[in-house]
């Protein structure tokens, strides 16, 4: 708490709300709380708590509180209670300043926060960078803070003097009947509930309440959430030696009651969730909670109907909740009802009050980091979280992040293996298909001749029981029908007049569309760089590929599955389902498609354009392929039929789809590692990126200059050891009407990349019109 920096904002002039509590009080008797407001501020500000807040207030609670010389009402959360005598730890009341306001009005009866998430939001507050009560305000939903899916209705209750004219028969016939009812319910009770029961209207009611017999409550009833599936347990448990051995460790680090972090190196098939379940189970046992985190996209209604199936109470929590139901559930997980909360990223916040596990699957998918403020990682957050709480964390992956990878080799995370699939099943053969010279690619086709004659003869073998059941996956990671519109006359392409990105050709609403911002467009009929007519339309998404397959084989039932083609709700199980029965022989699509899915009549995985990521502006993009690549070639073999990938590359020697192809994670690993070592980038070096953006282009260049120049000023001075990069255009130099430019700063350590920016942020320069961001251990660097 800054109180010379906080005294700035309230000068003699300003009018205060009320009296001041030491105009009524002993100034030693005053109650002062911290609040952390919804601003991007280091410092929490400091009021008094009016005398009938006094019982009432508690921290990790809201409340009402001018701001400003404006005196501008806000709300923000109370982080800390002090009295007059420990304001300024001095151990005398005379640290008060006397222009502290006052809190205007309580928001929550009962926190929102309690003190163990407030240790770990004041954290993430510290280590990104961001200001606490920023943090806080995410944490909790806006379903929550709103009170969503709780609605205000009138409670009516008996008061004193009412029973005593019910004792001296002084009512009415009416006024009697809602009185008894009131009496003998001896609680608020709805007044149309009352109404309805008395046999009359309100007006009797009315009459009661006019005399003093009856008082008016206001009181928020709450939706029931529906009720859980069936639950079976009798599934039976044979595990592998691998899975066996996992369990063991995970079951060992429960028992021994102390905080470890345990990577789960496991390949596609070798069974990772059913270690997490069993591991669940044991927490659930002890009377403990668990939190799962998996991708958004791979939490599907399979996934979800797995856990329920095994646990009696289950909540899910993900983007697609209306606010009244994720409101029903956060409720629930408070009071302690929930043994295990699924979840996409933002359920590591779950306020589970006897947390016990946390497992992270898929925890090298980069939908774990948060692209907005606060900017967190999943996966730093749970470690937090559960060393807080002295329990342990899980992370499972078939390719763990490097980060991820490089902390269990030097001892910070404790690795354990599963190299084989359940069954013993074979890893499918992945055959990269050089496409640099093939016909019908040259063509323009984005299915080539050896994926065309492989395909159909999936599709036309079987089992010995159903021959010609075989299904096939299609995996191209670009939506739309064009991802380019091409001028043939002067080479350049149709781009976004608010980005700094192509527009895509989207063949079904006829318009082109920007990825980034989601504006529409037509084509227009010219080229607005030369004039010249005629557009040529490069490159193939997920609808033309549909249209292509369609078109080579039409006696085959086909899905697409994209973020275009599943917006209605259900979608996506429906799909899924006929798929599972065989109705669907040809399912093709996005990342949507890449994780989570077990269809044993799946016998060949194709991946149209393996380079997509390959070449992009960023340190990971090797990684992301390999990545993608092995994920993808997990959807097959997953039965005694087998199965087999197929991959066409126009880059085949490149090492990360080679290794992806041998299904070689420590080679792959390996070699990576020792590249990022010698470019001294993560896990090796700690980044930071801070990004700048205007309308102006030459305020965001001016700006990032000036910043550049003091922050190395700054770090010179200190001898931090922190080097500056830049400032340069960002990859994406426009976006959504603004200009970005970009710096990026590194250091051995973090902790002195954040040192050095506090003593930057102290005295920064700042240009009006330009929005600044700060981004520690980025994973986005577009």
């Amino acid at each position: 708490m800054n109180t010379e920096k906080q005294q700035g904002l309230f000068d003699e002039g300003t009018p205060l709300p009320g009296p001041m509590p030491w105009e009524e009080a002993a100034v030693e008797d005053v109650l002062i709380a911290e609040i952390a407001l919804n601003k991007p501020l280091d410092d929490q500000y400091s009021y008094i708590v009016p005398d009938p807040l006094r019982e009432r207030i508690r921290t990790g609670g809201r409340v009402r509180v001018p701001f400003g010389r404006g005196n501008r009402f806000e709300y923000g959360f109370v982080t800390a209670l002090k009295t007059a005598a420990d304001y300024r730890g001095n151990g005398t009341s005379q640290g008060v300043p006397k222009r502290l306001k006052s809190i205007e009005s309580l928001v929550d009866e009962e926190p929102l926060i309690e003190s163990q998430m407030l240790q770990l939001t004041k954290w993430i507050a510290d280590y990104y960078l961001c200001g606490w009560g920023q943090v806080l305000h995410s944490v909790v939903p806006a379903g929550v803070r709103r009170g969503a899916g709780t609605r205000l209705e009138t409670f009516v209750a008996l008061t004193p003097e009412g029973e005593q004219a019910l004792a001296t028969h002084s009512l009415g016939r009416k006024q009697r009947a809602v009185a008894e009812i009131l009496k003998s319910r001896n609680e608020p009770v709805l007044a149309t509930e009352v109404a309805a029961a008395a046999d009359c209207g309100t007006g009797p009611i009315r009459e009661l309440e006019r005399k003093g017999f009856v008082e008016r409550l206001k009181i928020r009833s709450e939706v029931e959430l529906a009720a859980a599936a069936n639950v079976d347990k009798t599934e039976e448990f044979h595990p592998t030696a691998e899975q066996a051995a996992s369990l063991e460790k995970i079951l060992g680090t429960i028992q021994s009651g102390e905080h470890r972090t345990i990577l789960l190196h496991g390949v596609t098939g070798s069974g990772k969730t059913e270690v997490y379940i069993r591991a669940i189970e044991e927490v659930v046992s002890y009377g403990r909670q668990a939190i799962v985190l998996v991708p958004e996209i791979s939490l599907t209604p399979q996934t979800i109907r797995r856990f329920r199936r095994r646990f009696d109470s289950v909540a899910v929590l993900h983007s697609h909740l209306n606010d009244a139901d994720r409101h029903a559930h956060w409720k629930r997980i408070k009071s302690g009802d929930v043994q295990v909360v699924v979840g996409a990223r933002s359920a590591i916040f779950a306020p589970t009050p006897r947390l016990g596990l946390v497992v992270i699957d898929e925890e090298h998918e980069t939908s774990f980091k948060q692209d907005t403020t606060p900017r967190y990682h999943a996966r730093e957050v749970a470690e937090q979280r559960t060393r807080f709480a002295g329990v342990p964390l899980v992370l499972g992956s078939a390719t763990p992040t490097l980060e991820s990878w490089h902390a269990a080799k030097t001892g910070r995370y404790d690795l354990v293996s599963m190299r084989k699939r359940v069954g013993n099943l074979e890893m499918p053969p992945v055959t990269v298909v050089d496409i640099r010279n093939d016909p019908q690619v040259r063509k323009g086709q984005a299915i080539g001749r050896i994926l065309t004659s492989s395909i159909r003869s999936a599709l036309e073998e079987g089992s010995d029981e159903q021959p010609g059941d075989g299904q096939v996956i299609l995996f191209l990671n670009l939506r739309g029908f064009s991802p380019a519109v091409w001028c043939p006359a002067c080479g350049s392409s149709l781009r976004c007049d608010d980005c700094d990105i192509t527009m895509t050709w989207h063949r079904d609403i006829r318009r082109v569309l920007c990825h980034s911002c989601a504006r529409e467009a037509d084509v227009p009929k010219a080229c607005p760089s030369c004039g010249h007519q005629g557009w040529k339309f490069v490159g193939a998404g997920t609808q033309k590929l549909e249209d292509e397959v369609r078109a080579k084989f039409p006696e085959y039932s086909l899905a697409r599955m994209d973020s275009d083609s599943m917006k209605r709700p259900g979608s996506h199980d429906e799909v899924l389902s006929a798929f599972r029965d065989g109705k669907i022989r040809i399912l093709l699509g996005t990342q949507m498609i890449a994780k989570g899915l077990d269809f044993p009549n799946v016998t060949l995985v194709g991946v149209i354009d393996a380079d997509t990521l390959l070449h992009q502006p960023d340190l990971r993009s090797s990684e992301r392929t390999f990545q993608l690549i092995a994920q993808v070639a997990g959807r097959t073999g997953r039965s005694h039929r087998g199965g087999r990938v197929l991959v066409q590359s126009a880059n085949p020697a490149d090492p990360a789809i080679r290794r992806a192809a041998e299904h070689d994670y420590l080679a792959f690993s390996a070699s990576e590692m020792q590249d990022r070592e010698v470019m001294a980038a993560p896990p090796f070096r700690h980044y930071a990126r801070v990004i700048l953006r205007g309308e102006v282009e030459s305020d965001v260049k001016r700006a990032a200059r000036a910043l550049a120049d003091r922050i190395r000023q700054c770090s010179d001075a200190g001898g931090t050891g922190v080097s500056v990069l830049g400032p340069a255009p960002a990859p994406i130099s426009k976006l959504r009407k603004l200009h970005r430019f970009h710096l990026q700063l590194a250091a051995t350590e973090s902790e002195s990349l954040r040192a050095l920016w506090r003593r930057v942020e102290a005295d920064m320069p700042r240009t009006p019109g330009v929005e600044l961001a700060i981004d520690v251990d980025p994973i986005n660097m577009r």
